[in-house]
């Protein structure tokens, strides 16, 4: 088995540094012409099927890069960005901050200790609903020789790394994955390896780090 986890393309609520959570924005201008690039430049990798986050960023950045494919592209609630409840929608640039905290670097610079709004979500609580997808994913006999897309969320696609990296404490990795990047991860005997990291399928110079730690 090999699992393309994908992180959806911009939307202008990344260039505006608003958290989107599980809030359904959608691709701007310029994600669907990443989507569009990366497509072009995955289609001779043998997807098998797909899986994506029932938000519309993820599905749409999913649907672009299997475009002109009969490929299934089946929703599942657990591939959902982390949940920043009545957070979401707010400014964490410096220049307009809005959160109703003095500790949200702490989401960056120490996420297992992150505390959002009440109503929203954990780092843990993101991990463990995220393995639980990848544990019943990896599990299933007919995937084990198939290559799968799985659409989702900077946040949530480092959660559901989390069960694969072998360095626990790291959670971020140096960094939120790139819109449209790749981290490719090989399944075998019911062990899953990394075998590269935030791949871009499009010109490194439009890879735009919008959230850089503790900035």
């Amino acid at each position: 088995m090999r699992l393309y986890l994908m992180r959806h393309g911009e939307t202008d609520w990344n260039l505006q540094r608003r958290l989107q959570g599980q809030a359904d924005t959608d691709l701007n201008e310029n994600g669907i012409r990443l989507a569009e690039v990366s497509a072009k430049n995955m289609r001779d990798i043998p997807i098998d099927l797909a899986f994506t986050s029932p938000l519309r960023r993820a599905r749409h950045t999913a649907e672009i890069v299997l475009q002109g494919r009969s490929v299934p592209l089946i929703e599942d609630d657990r591939l959902k960005e982390i949940s920043f409840g009545s957070w979401e929608g707010l400014c964490c640039k410096k220049d307009n901050f809005e959160i109703p905290t003095d500790h949200f670097d702490d989401f960056y610079l120490h996420p297992f200790a992150f505390r959002g709004a009440d109503d929203g979500e954990t780092i843990p609580q993101v991990c463990e609903r995220t393995a639980n997808f990848l544990k019943e994913l990896m599990a299933k006999p007919e995937y084990q020789e198939k290559t799968i897309l799985i659409a989702s969320h900077g946040c949530a696609v480092r959660a559901m790394l989390h069960s694969v990296y072998e360095d626990k404490t790291d959670f971020w990795h140096g960094k939120v994955p790139p819109n449209c990047a790749v981290n490719i991860v090989d399944v075998k005997d019911g062990k899953a390896v990394l075998v590269e990291e935030d791949k871009i399928y499009y010109s490194a110079a439009d890879c735009v780090d919008l959230y850089k730690m503790g900035e």
